[in-house]
């Protein structure tokens, strides 16, 4: 009797212990994240997700980067992604602990409904695809025509375009995107002195 109790406690022990590594597994495990606007900038990303680690850049197929809404932080239009056949979105791609995924989706203020997450197939230089987890506004805007004048309302401050413009020089964005970037009609406002400080300063070309 006191050997079959033995063994049954054994088996318990051993399934509790299953379990555990399971849920560490889990809990050190890691997602791909794929970043156009401010987070493109490794200062600006590690202030809320430290974990993340720069892993490449690739691009969305059929889509444009746009801007809408307002953040107070930055004082304009925050970026969003927007379907558009035939045009590409570049941004960075970060490998993330999944012990930051509640702060990046609290940064992207999932809770407030400004955000969603999606999972779309970044594609990479190499031509293959990796699926990562992107954000893109809740109330999106459509697709801005090429020649028409960009709308105060979808207009990013200064501070904020500096910021992707240096976020895509240091991900080594290709320099036709970079230019496009620098052609986005800003509102002329400064953002957050805490972020403009260092996240603005231009990176050395």
């Amino acid at each position: 009797m006191h050997r079959s109790f033995s063994k049954f406690g054994i088996f318990i022990v051993v399934g509790l212990l299953s379990a555990s590594l399971v849920n560490m597994s889990t809990a050190s495990g890691s997602f791909h994240y794929f970043a156009f606007g401010s987070n493109l900038l490794a200062k600006r990303i590690h202030i809320q997700n430290p974990t993340a680690v720069r892993k490449g850049f690739g691009y969305l197929k059929d889509f444009s980067l746009d801007f809408f809404h307002y953040a107070a932080r930055w004082r304009g239009a925050p970026a969003t992604i927007v379907e558009q056949k035939g045009e590409k979105v570049w941004g960075a791609i970060w490998e993330i602990d999944n012990i930051n995924l509640a702060d990046l989706d609290r940064q992207e203020g999932v809770h407030n409904s400004v955000y969603k997450p999606l999972t779309l197939p970044v594609v990479l230089p190499t031509g293959e695809t990796l699926d990562c987890r992107v954000y893109q506004l809740v109330k999106n805007p459509c697709c801005l025509a090429p020649d028409a004048d960009r709308p105060y309302e979808r207009q990013p401050s200064k501070t904020y375009m500096n910021i992707i413009i240096n976020g895509a020089k240091e991900t080594g964005l290709p320099e036709d995107y970079i230019a496009l970037l620098k052609k986005i009609k800003h509102n002329g406002n400064t953002g957050d002195p805490q972020l403009s400080i260092d996240l603005e300063k231009p990176i050395e070309e």
